[in-house]
């Protein structure tokens, strides 16, 4: 059975009942760009899986299928080379913008799907971006920053963040919002960005930032897997 993102369906799974709580189920999958497997009594009620052992059930794969998500990174310094790297051994599509010629070629990101070059303001005022990006600034300077957040923070992006200490970023957002930047499209934005793990190299900081990205995009804790309280369905 094709559950789509609007709700609707097609084919079945031989149950009326059974389709409309499995098509209920699916919208947490969809969030998270998941797979799961679930489970269901013979009424197509859920149940755990510790209920299955000695009683009738169904079991159901959920498993999406779209597109790969896209990492546009801008800004192909040390740290955006090194979230290329990882962006594309994690799936997503990498697409870099950047000014200088140098920094943006294919020489230097080979994993990278899509480069621009040019400047920030003409190259991110039409840009492509949809609810399936994930936009990282990991510019030079300030002022970039400035001019990329003040074309993507409105975005339908799925994810917006921007590298800096915390009062560098504050002192841009807070520019931004008196140049007339909506307070929603500042706070959206993930800021400094990624997860605190001690990183200090670019490829550290990377990947700290890739992990920000996946805990966003999966509906992650960000806790500890040792530290969890983990419950079997």
């Amino acid at each position: 059975m094709l559950v789509r993102a609007d709700g609707s369906v097609l084919g079945s799974l031989g149950s009326a009942a059974l389709d409309a709580t499995v098509n209920a189920a699916t919208s947490d999958t969809l969030r998270r760009h998941a797979t799961d497997t679930i489970y269901f009594d013979t009424q197509g009620r859920p149940i755990t899986r510790q209920a299955t052992a000695s009683d009738s059930y169904f079991q159901i794969m959920l498993e999406v299928h779209e597109l790969p998500a896209t990492l546009l990174v801008i800004g192909g310094g040390h740290v955006g080379k090194a979230l290329a790297t990882i962006g594309h051994l994690c799936g997503f599509s990498i697409e870099i913008v950047d000014d200088r010629p140098e920094f943006a070629s294919a020489e230097r990101f080979p994993e990278a799907d899509r480069i621009t070059c040019g400047r920030f303001e003409d190259v991110l005022r039409d840009y492509p971006i949809d609810s399936n990006t994930y936009v990282v600034c990991v510019t030079r300077g300030h002022k970039h920053d400035q001019t990329s957040l003040s074309l993507i923070a409105e975005s339908p992006a799925a994810y917006v963040g921007m590298i800096g200490s915390k009062r560098r970023v504050r002192a841009v957002l807070q520019y931004l919002v008196a140049e007339g930047m909506p307070v929603a499209a500042a706070e959206r934005v993930h800021t400094p960005i990624g997860l605190d793990i001690g990183a200090e190299t670019p490829e550290e900081i990377a990947v700290s930032i890739m992990a920000e990205l996946i805990q966003s995009r999966r509906g992650g804790t960000g806790e500890g897997m040792r530290d969890m309280k983990r419950t079997r369905r």
